[in-house]
């Protein structure tokens, strides 16, 4: 994958009152799967989320979030504001609010929303199980590494593919989002989810070094108790994901999840799997974990691959039911068909870990199917469209590197880079030049893989040029007149790009 250097550093919201800069951008708009990066403080993060997502997010809360909760919605808010029985940490309201805050500046929260509402999303699957509603989730993981992978074109290095399951909703369709974090906090690290508009937690997420996939457990049936103060398990995930070294053993692996887990000492408000993975290393526990996790004791049971889960070889596979809690051994459809199409669990590589989930442990609520290999710099995702589930589609392609390259650069980086200044921009419409010669020039216009999209023998630059055309995303403008070739990006707008 082509990697690009982004001469950009931050979209300054025009047309509100703060003069709050937004500290994001819309990096991508593959196959329905919008990639935005945010950088800088919790706030300024939740701020450049609102800005730039907020019309997915209001589409998101009314159309999906408060339906889920119909007549209870109201109970559900009065749980989170109360906060004795899900506890949300106070830099996440903050975060919440911030997300509000951008929405606002935008001119994309018409319904009023507020932070609480935000948290409500993000804490979907614990209040559900307090207020007695299903959410109809499923997913499941399998996970490879060391002799699992030898041999391959993995090489002994590790590979997760994973499967989000959930009930088919067009909303969902249409709001699905990865969001990177670049926090500007001396503790905490680059993370990513992979999720929906108005997410700050993380239902799926990775970093550069490992990810957490959440799970539901279909064969709990149990509920949590009254002021217990669970922090909810996405909420769990994403701050596993963004410290900086969790548990402070001088390394970033799976422990670094199950320290955060196990922190949480009174369980969560729910049954829950959580699946986690790593670089490879000698030691199984650093690399591949399974977490059972319940309101009920035991509340926190580890499976790694020294338990006899019936998959051989250095492979853990994790879908929705209890295997080594209470030792219940629980093997569904999905898991007897992964483990009579696994082989020995050797020789998997790249495509037969992708291949074997997704021929042997699909569901047609599959609306999302992802394959992450920290060692191998990738990452790829299909989704749920075209009314295809998203096994049946062809994925998008990311290097993680790309993916982790920090979007800013220096504002004396970008006078010293930028040859053309173009403006306004972001704009979904058109856009202008200046800063070079007057004269008739050839424009043309890139996206990230290089490919020219958009192309003009003669211009003059107080035409501009219509973008109205172009999806969402950073591109490269060339501009040449006699010997003279003036390049600069910029961004289509998210809220308006067709």
């Amino acid at each position: 994958m082509k990697k690009v250097l982004l001469f950009l550093c931050m979209v300054m919201a025009a047309g509100h009152g703060t003069g709050q800069p937004v500290n994001g951008i819309v990096y991508s708009d593959t196959l329905g799967l919008r990639v935005i990066k945010v950088w800088g403080t919790h706030q300024q993060r939740g701020y450049a989320l609102g800005y730039l997502t907020g019309a997915s997010i209001t589409a998101m809360m009314t159309n999906y979030i408060k339906p889920q909760f119909g007549a209870f919605y109201s109970s559900a808010r009065q749980v989170i504001i109360q906060g004795n029985d899900i506890a949300i940490p106070q830099l996440y309201q903050d975060e919440a609010q911030a997300v509000i805050d951008g929405m606002n500046a935008s001119g994309t929260n018409p319904d009023n929303l507020d932070k609480t509402d935000v948290l409500v999303g993000n804490s979907l699957l614990d209040l559900a199980n307090v207020l007695g509603k299903s959410t109809g989730q499923g997913c499941a993981s399998l996970m490879s590494w060391n002799n699992a992978t030898a041999g391959t074109d993995l090489d002994g290095k590790s590979v997760v593919s994973r499967h989000l399951d959930w009930i088919y909703s067009g909303i969902l369709v249409n709001n699905q989002i990865m969001v990177v974090h670049f926090p500007s906090e001396q503790d905490e690290k680059k993370w990513m989810l992979i999720g929906y508009a108005g997410m700050i937690s993380a239902l799926s997420g990775i970093n550069e070094d490992y990810c957490a996939f959440q799970h539901v457990m279909n064969d709990y049936t149990a509920s949590g108790f009254h002021g217990k103060q669970y922090l909810p398990v996405w909420l769990a995930l994403r701050k596993a994901l963004e410290a900086d070294d969790y548990n402070s053993d001088g390394s970033r692996d799976v422990q670094d999840v199950q320290s955060v887990l196990r922190d949480c000492t009174n369980g969560f408000a729910s049954g829950y799997v959580v699946s986690s993975l790593g670089r490879s290393n000698s030691v199984d526990s650093l690399v591949a974990m399974v977490a059972e996790l319940t309101p009920t004791s035991p509340t926190h049971t580890f499976r790694y691959n020294d338990y006899d889960d019936n998959i051989p070889g250095d492979n853990l596979y994790a879908s929705n039911f209890q295997i080594k809690r209470n030792d219940a051994r629980n093997y569904d459809s999905r898991y007897n068909s992964v483990k009579n199409n696994i082989g020995n669990g050797t020789m998997i590589s790249l495509d037969s870990n992708w291949n074997i989930l997704r021929d042997h442990s699909h569901q047609s609520i599959n609306m999302q199917f992802m394959q992450f290999a920290p060692e191998y710099d990738y990452f790829r995702i299909a989704i749920y469209r075209n009314g295809h589930a998203a096994y049946l589609n062809d994925p998008a392609v990311y290097a993680l590197s790309d993916l982790f390259a920090d979007p800013t650069v220096s504002i004396e980086e970008l006078k010293e880079n930028a040859q053309v200044k173009i403006y306004p921009n972001p704009s979904g419409h058109m856009i202008y030049m200046s800063g070079i010669p007057s004269g008739d020039y050839r424009a043309e216009i890139f996206d990230l893989t290089g490919k020219r999209i958009l192309f003009s023998a003669r211009l003059s630059l107080q035409n501009g040029i219509d973008i109205s055309s172009l999806n969402r995303g950073i591109y490269t403008i060339r501009l040449t007149c006699d010997q003279n070739v003036y390049t600069s990006r910029f961004v289509s707008n998210a809220q308006i790009a067709k």
